[in-house]
Order: structure tokens, then sequence, then C-alpha cells
């Protein structure tokens, strides 16, 4: 890098002494230094017919360029490399860059132009995939929380708040089910039922959307499911189709529609890569039975419709699994057989009526601690509920003040349970008034009780 600067320096003619001293160059000497070496040495060349093989004469008082750099022991800034290399190349004349600005005016705009050739009609995969999309695009619509406003960062980009979200038309009515964390900021203010808690967005036609108040008709934590209403004209109310997600396949074709990020009815495409995953909820509960998919869900797309190759919701998409916030090809939605018994509910008591058997069971950390291992523990049984009929035992304390465990719960219907959780999942597909058998471990033996299932208490 000396030796560059000191190139530069001579090229330019700077007056450089013959002193055998170590030498720096402030920014004032080459500046002031080159500029009038340049500008004299173009006055020079101006007035003077120098033909191209005549060589520049340097003078007694001017070393050539070998002697300079063995004589020079140069320090220069990172400024001063700078500033010389930037004068040079705006004083200097090159070829390299009148070049920049030349053409070829003896072409024109048609013979450098490429043909454009037709893009004919779509592959029968591709136009399956478009008709899809046109056919269900109207049934998503874009929700936006009204305690949410979307704030405009100092980069002049629109931060779209994490509850503004994506959701399905269930029906004319104008029901509209999406995720209960998509609205989980203004549910979390405790409203009333015919409360205005969102804005709906609904596409009326192609670049139209129309907006319209989402009044809160119920929502279930449980299973991060939420139904809102709008007051909408029936003619652009487009309810989807919903499917059966019991009968899905690893590996078979599905197709996401949402808002990722603001951007509206953004389609993404890929496959089945799981079922019956536990969904970890934003709503911090673990959603069982969930259906995993690699087409790219990312904020936004929560509440949005999860649909088969054939257009149906099969499905409606929750979360992601990812370290950055963004798709990493590992999304969740809750599977369309949990939509389909939690929404009808929803509207019709405006909360969900679970079965349950209504006895206290022990977290897993005091089962842990009480070494029960497998199972669930039974805490408390009220007295003259249907467990308590059934014969459970609750836990109790011995005369000598010892712990006395009561059943625990190893298996519904002959499905093992191993913890509360796995029971209040195998709980969650029975109805008020099934009968099922506990099989229920009580001390060193092994019982199966008939229970009759009631309206679990909150």
């Amino acid at each position: 890098m000396q030796v560059l600067s000191a190139c530069n320096l001579w090229s330019v003619g700077v007056p450089i002494h013959t002193r055998r001293r170590s030498c720096v160059l402030s920014r004032r000497e080459i500046c002031f230094d080159g500029m009038s070496s340049v500008c004299s040495h173009s006055q020079n060349s101006s007035n003077d017919a120098i033909s191209s093989t005549s060589t520049i004469q340097v003078q007694d008082k001017t070393l050539d360029f070998d002697e300079m750099v063995k004589n020079l022991v140069l320090s220069p800034t990172r400024r001063v490399l700078v500033a010389s290399l930037t004068m040079f190349s705006c004083l200097c004349s090159s070829r390299y860059m009148s070049a920049l600005a030349l053409g070829d005016p003896s072409v024109t705009l048609e013979e450098v132009t490429p043909p454009v050739f037709s893009s004919g009609p779509l592959f029968p995969i591709e136009d399956r995939i478009v008709r899809l999309f046109e056919r269900n695009t109207y049934s998503v619509v874009n929700i936006f929380d009204v305690t949410l406003r979307p704030q405009l960062n100092i980069t002049g980009v629109v931060e779209i708040p994490e509850g503004n979200g994506s959701g399905v038309v269930w029906d004319e009515e104008g029901h509209i089910v999406t995720n209960y964390h998509v609205v989980g900021n203004a549910l979390s203010k405790n409203p009333k039922a015919g409360e205005v808690v969102a804005r709906v967005n609904i596409l009326a036609s192609e670049g139209l959307q129309k907006n319209f108040e989402g009044v809160l008709i119920g929502a279930d934590r449980l299973k991060d499911l939420a139904v809102l209403k709008v007051d909408a004209p029936k003619d652009i109310l487009r309810p989807i189709k919903v499917g059966q997600s019991s009968s899905l396949k690893v590996g078979q074709q599905c197709l996401a529609i949402g808002n990722p990020f603001g951007f509206d009815h953004t389609l993404t495409v890929g496959v089945i890569s799981g079922l019956n995953r536990d969904i970890f909820s934003q709503t911090g509960v673990t959603i069982g039975g969930g259906v995993q998919t690699d087409a790219a869900i990312n904020p936004g797309n929560s509440g949005g419709p999860l649909l088969n190759s054939k257009g149906s919701l099969i499905g409606i998409n929750t979360a992601i699994f990812t370290q950055t916030g963004t798709s990493a090809g590992v999304g969740f939605a809750i599977p369309s057989s949990t939509v389909l018994r939690i929404v009808p509910q929803l509207i019709q008591f405006g909360k969900v009526v679970r079965a349950g058997i209504n006895v206290d069971i022990a977290p897993d950390l005091i089962a842990n601690q009480l070494n029960v291992r497998n199972g669930a523990l039974v805490l408390l049984v009220p007295a003259n509920s249907l467990a308590a009929k059934a014969g459970l035992n609750p836990t109790t304390r011995g005369f000598a003040g010892n712990i006395v465990l009561g059943d625990i719960i190893v298996a519904v219907d002959n499905k093992p349970v191993k913890s509360k959780a796995e029971l209040l999942k195998a709980l969650d597909e029975y109805n008020v008034g099934d009968k099922v058998v506990l099989m229920v471990q009580r001390g060193s033996e092994k019982l199966e009780l008939p229970v009759v299932l009631e309206e679990q208490s909150s």
C-alpha cells in the first residue's frame, strides 16, 4: 500500500525532496501540492505538442521512481491514502472510465432485444393449483386486533403486530374462525360476547377488500380457536369447504393461504410431513393431534386454512417451529376434526362444553414427588359426583399422618395414560354422557371402573 501511494504521488507530479529522512505526508501537502502539480501539468500539456513516443525528462533535483521508493520511508494514514486515490481518479483521465459511457450507435434496439416466446398453457398440476387458489382465496380473511396498530419504524418499514393474522369464512351468517392468539390481546381484557375485538378484511373482488367489525362469539384457549362474526352481505361471504383430517396421509400435497407479514392472500404449497403431533400453542397449552406440514407458515398465517389437494379445509394453521421467527419448514395446523368439534359449540354456547370425570388430578411435579411415574394420580373426589359413585378413591392421610395414595388412572378404554395431560387428551375425545372404562391401580392390584362422563367444571 505504501508503494501504491508513492506511485500515485509520482504520477501526478508531486515534488518530492531528496533528504534522507522519514517523511510523513500531510493531507495539506498532498492536496495542494498534488493539485498544483496536476494543474500545471495539464496546462503545459495543452501548450506543448508532445508525440506519443516522447519520454518525460526528470530534473536532477528529482529522483527517479526507483530511487524515490528506496530513499523515502512513507507513513501515510488511511485517510491520506484514500484522498490521494480519489483525487487521482477524479483529475486524471482514463481510457477505462471513458468506456463506461460508450455505446454502439450502429445497432438498433430491435437487433439487441431477444425474442419473447409465449408461455403457452399451464401444466395440469399448475392449472389445478391455480384453480384451487382462485376458488378458496375468497374464503380467507385478514384479521386485525383492534387493540394493536401497525407501527412505522425509522427505516420506513411498516411492522405488522403479531396480533394480525388470518381467518376463514365459516358460514353465510358471517361467522369467522381464527386462532385464539390472533385476537389474544383483545381477549386478555375479558370482553363480553358481542363486543368488537377485531377488524376483518374480506376480499369482495380481485384487488378490492371491504372492512368490517368483528364481534366476539366465543373463544377456546385450550384449542387456540376463536369465532368472530361480521355483519357483511351474503354475496361476499363464501364459506370454506371442510374436509376430513382423519384420512390424511403423510406425503400428500397441501396448500396454505394466509396473510404472512401483512401480505394478504399469499399461497404456499407443501406436503403433509407428519400426523398426531403435539402443538405447543402460543396460548401456553399443548394441543394434541396436530398436522405437520412443510408449506411455509409465517407470522400472519395463523388462523388461515390448510387445504388438501381438493381444496377442502383439513386444518387451521396455528404455529411454527423456528429459531428465527420465520418459516423453517416445520409448521403445524389444528386438525379439522378438532375444529368441527369445537366451533359449533362456540357458536351455540359461546364456550366449549367438555366431558370429564370432575376429580382433582395431581400435577406431574407432585406425582413425581410421591413416586408416581406412570399414570394420573387422583387427589380429590367430590362427594356425590359420578366419579365417587363409580368408586374412585382419593388420596388421603393415615392415622400416623402418612400419605395414602389414591387411585392411579393408567388407561381409558384400554388407551394407556401416563400423565395428567394424557388423561385430559384421552377424555377430550368423548362427549358429556358417554360411558368409559377407567383402569386404575389401587395398591398392588388393578381394577376396571366404568364411569359416566359429565360436564367438566372450569
